[in-house]
């Protein structure tokens, strides 16, 4: 499930964060909890709150700091899911052409659209880095619970 999660938190459609804390959850709870106690498992649960925030929020926040249209917004959102089928291309691509698409819908310029493209790409891009650093705190964190 760890690997599985780790996975996720690179492609959007998996829930990459909250299937790593469960594997681990599992974990803890296959050893009877006697290596990993309550305080290291509220501490995993925090910080896959914190990741879920961090990827509902930077996309978002990358797309409006350039001053995204709700359209472009959605764009985004819609682009990420689409991207998900053609592969790393699509994974990098996606969010920026949807935004991109949907400024233009939402009648901004060319010049506009692509800023917003590229905030949103940004956005996905720090969000996806951020994820994955919290993923790996949690299995240090799990490791040296396990380990003390």
């Amino acid at each position: 499930m760890v690997v599985v999660g780790i996975a996720g938190t690179i492609l959007p459609a998996l829930p990459g964060i909250p299937v790593v804390f469960a594997g681990l959850l599992i974990a803890a709870w296959a050893d009877g909890f006697q290596h990993v106690g309550t305080l290291t498992l509220v501490v995993l649960g925090l910080l896959t709150v914190f990741a879920l925030i961090v990827d509902f929020v930077a996309g978002v926040a990358g797309a409006k700091r350039v001053g995204a249209s709700r359209r472009a917004v959605i764009g985004a959102a819609l682009g990420t899911l689409v991207g998900i089928f053609f592969g790393l291309p699509g994974l990098l691509l996606g969010p920026f052409l949807g935004a991109l698409c949907g400024e233009l819908a939402a009648g901004g310029g060319l010049q506009k659209a692509t800023s917003v493209g590229l905030g949103a790409w940004l956005g996905f891009v720090v969000g996806t880095v951020v994820k994955l650093g919290v993923c790996f705190a949690m299995l240090g964190i799990f490791s040296l619970a396990w380990l003390v």
